[in-house]
């Protein structure tokens, strides 16, 4: 009769869930429970690897030969195969026996069905992988900051465009600036748990200024707090430029169609004198009227000539041009709306009267338009007893540079992040926010830039600064042409 512990040990080991076999220093199964005779067969001697995985010889690493070397217990994942060549996920765990002499005479292996969660795993893995595919190749800049701002995660484009900025602040990365923006949707959303959109200007790893349209949105804990926040920002500058440009058509032509119309009637009346002048053979009479409609006729052309400029790209019409005249003209332009709002307005021209090739009528708008913004932050400005403008010029062998300082009401870096932005105007309803958008596209058009360094309440600095390349380039290719008429 079978001893009652016995019974139960064996009852036991049949009714373990698992795969559970005993196996002898050789690798032989030299017992197995239940479970494991269902799924894989009779032993009957056989070796552990010839039943689980179907090989001819011991698996490279096998638990059950690490805990007969070293007595310890051990553990793996590895994949069987049962009778019907269904393929299983297994976990292994392997312990020693030890015989009277303390040595391991056999080891128990017990393995258990992982199948599901090694599915799931891999499931999760693909769900992962997919994620971050997306959160790579997404055609957008999308960054992941915490509560202090730094970015701690960036998608591809961000990095590609933004440069590598782990750990930096979010607006270190994005406006090159040492201070939170204002307004800031990252903080909003950490605040409100809410999602926040929000237009900015962003500068690139280059200092090249785009337009993005900023959504964020809360990442949550289990627990509801919120993490982090990511940030989707969508380029839209050429969405902007494009536009920019039919806005400007449409407010330039709604802006100098009154004075078209003023010209057109003073046109008018010219035509008048002439028509009379001739028909009673009066000479002077038509001098005066070929004088006022020849005079008009300029002035419509400048202006058509103005909107076709600023309605399409063209090539500037380059001429050589002397630094003092075009100061001192530009100078003689807006030294009587100084006068008349009691501002002073100095003149300090190149030291050697040099010439620089560049489009005539651009260089005066642009000069005109950067001088008339400095009066009109004096003129707004209620805090100082007396206001004053300067314009300086010089040059070098290489470039032209005008400067133009005001000490009038200034800028906060945020005005002077959005300064040069097409319709952005810091005067309310008193400004159209074109004059420093087009300043800078001359500038641009003439391989040259503005810098604008300004403190709020202090004044500001315009520094434009023009390359004189074309002019050298073009003489250059006259110089090669002469020489070749001459050979």
């Amino acid at each position: 009769m079978n001893h009652p512990r016995r019974r139960y040990s064996d009852k036991i080991f049949d009714a373990i869930p698992g795969y559970l076999s005993v196996q002898n220093r050789n690798f032989q199964i030299i017992e197995a429970n239940a479970s494991f005779i269902r799924n894989f067969g009779e032993y009957d001697g056989r070796y552990c690897y010839q039943v689980y995985k179907n090989r001819p010889e011991k698996c490279e690493d096998c638990p059950v030969e690490r805990t007969f070397h070293d007595g310890q217990k051990h553990r793996s994942e590895e994949i069987v195969q049962t009778l019907n060549g269904k393929k299983v996920s297994v976990i292994v765990y392997t312990t020693p026996i030890f015989n009277d002499a303390g040595e391991v005479s056999e080891v128990v292996e017990m393995s258990t069905d992982i199948t599901e969660i090694k599915q799931l795993q891999n499931q999760l893995r693909d769900s992962q992988e997919r994620y971050q595919q997306l959160f790579e190749d997404v055609p957008c800049f999308v960054s992941i900051q915490d509560k202090d701002f730094r970015i701690v995660n960036a998608n591809r484009l961000c990095r590609e465009t933004f440069g590598s900025f782990y750990g930096k602040k979010c607006y270190e990365v994005y406006k090159h600036r040492s201070e939170e923006c204002h307004p800031c949707t990252v903080r909003q959303t950490f605040d409100d748990g809410e999602s926040h959109i929000h237009e900015e200007v962003a500068l690139t790893k280059d200092g090249k200024s785009i337009n993005v349209l900023v959504n964020t949105m809360p990442i949550r804990k289990p627990d509801g707090e919120i993490e982090s926040v990511i940030e989707v920002s969508t380029d839209i500058t050429q969405i902007r430029q494009l536009q920019s440009k039919l806005e400007s058509i449409g407010m330039l032509i709604s802006t100098i169609s009154h004075g078209l119309k003023g010209l057109l009637s003073s046109l008018d009346g010219g035509f008048y004198l002439v028509n009379t002048g001739l028909e009673k053979n009066n000479q002077e009479r038509v001098k005066k009227g070929w004088e006022i409609s020849k005079r008009n006729v300029e002035r419509i052309k400048s202006m058509v000539l103005d909107i076709l400029y600023y309605a399409k790209d063209r090539e500037p019409d380059w001429e050589p041009l002397s630094i003092h005249s075009i100061t001192d003209e530009v100078y003689k332009i807006v030294k009587p709306k100084a006068d008349n709002l009691n501002i002073e307005f100095e003149l300090s021209g190149a030291k050697n009267d040099d010439n620089f090739e560049a489009d005539y009528k651009a260089i005066r708008s642009m000069l005109v338009n950067l001088l008339e913004n400095s009066i009109d932050a004096c003129r707004v400005d209620k805090q100082k007893d007396s206001h004053k403008v300067k314009l300086s010029a010089q040059s070098d062998a290489d470039s032209v540079k005008f400067e133009i300082i005001d000490n009038g009401i200034g800028m906060d870096q945020e005005t002077r992040e959005k300064a040069f932005s097409l319709f952005f105007s810091s005067k309310g309803t008193e400004g159209t926010g074109m004059g420093l958008f087009i300043s800078n596209k001359i500038a641009q058009e003439h391989g040259g830039n503005i810098q604008v360094e300004s403190e709020l309440n202090k004044g500001t600095r315009f520094i434009v600064k023009l390359s004189k390349k074309q002019l050298v380039e073009k003489q250059s290719i006259s110089d090669n042409d002469d020489q070749k008429e001459v050979s």
